[in-house]
């Protein structure tokens, strides 16, 4: 009887555990896709090399994690379980390539960025911090190691998009300034 009562709590514990990974990756599927959204239609509508170049790049990264946490929610719903495979993000180029290429096509033709494309890059890093956010938390309470890597990746993930959003808003927003700090400009007396 008591085997049996121990049983009974085992499968209740695993049973809330797999809910809880299900409804994680349902919300990370959720805000991936609206971040691709997002960066798909704002550069669409952008003026700058950078916005449109930089946006595209992280729609496809958001594409990239929706489709890893399909295969992992997939993997859960048919009872596999977490997979047991680290968890990494390969790009064929990398971020600040992407940017250095739309910052030498700015420097060809100067372009003045629209207040509306400030707000996208404003925007962007809203919803690049809520995924930092989650993922971070979701790493927190991660049961197994794998879902930890899961979480662990997406987390530096987010966190390279917020970075370089910022950094591409202050170039942006302010490119003297933004040189200034870059080079570290600095006063002589």
């Amino acid at each position: 009887m008591r085997s049996l009562q121990r049983q009974e709590e085992v499968t209740q514990r695993m049973t809330h555990h797999t809910d809880k990974a299900s409804q994680a990756l349902e919300t990370a599927l959720q805000m991936e896709a609206e971040g691709k959204k997002f960066y798909l239609d704002s550069a669409a509508k952008g003026g700058t090399p950078v916005l449109r170049k930089f946006f595209q790049r992280l729609a496809a990264d958001e594409d990239q994690h929706a489709q890893k946490a399909q295969e992992i929610y997939d993997n859960i719903k048919s009872n596999k379980g977490w997979p047991a495979k680290e968890t990494a993000f390969k790009h064929a180029t990398s971020i600040k390539s992407v940017l250095d290429e739309a910052f030498e096509d700015m420097d060809a033709e100067p372009v003045k960025p629209s207040t509306s494309e400030l707000d996208a890059f404003k925007t962007a890093m809203a919803l690049e911090d809520k995924s930092y956010t989650f993922y971070k938390s979701r790493f927190e309470e991660a049961a197994s190691p794998h879902e930890k890597s899961f979480y662990k990746a997406l987390t530096a993930e987010e966190r390279i998009h917020y970075l370089a959003l910022l950094d591409s808003y202050e170039y942006l927003f302010n490119p003297q300034g933004w040189f200034s700090k870059k080079e570290r400009w600095g006063l002589d007396g």
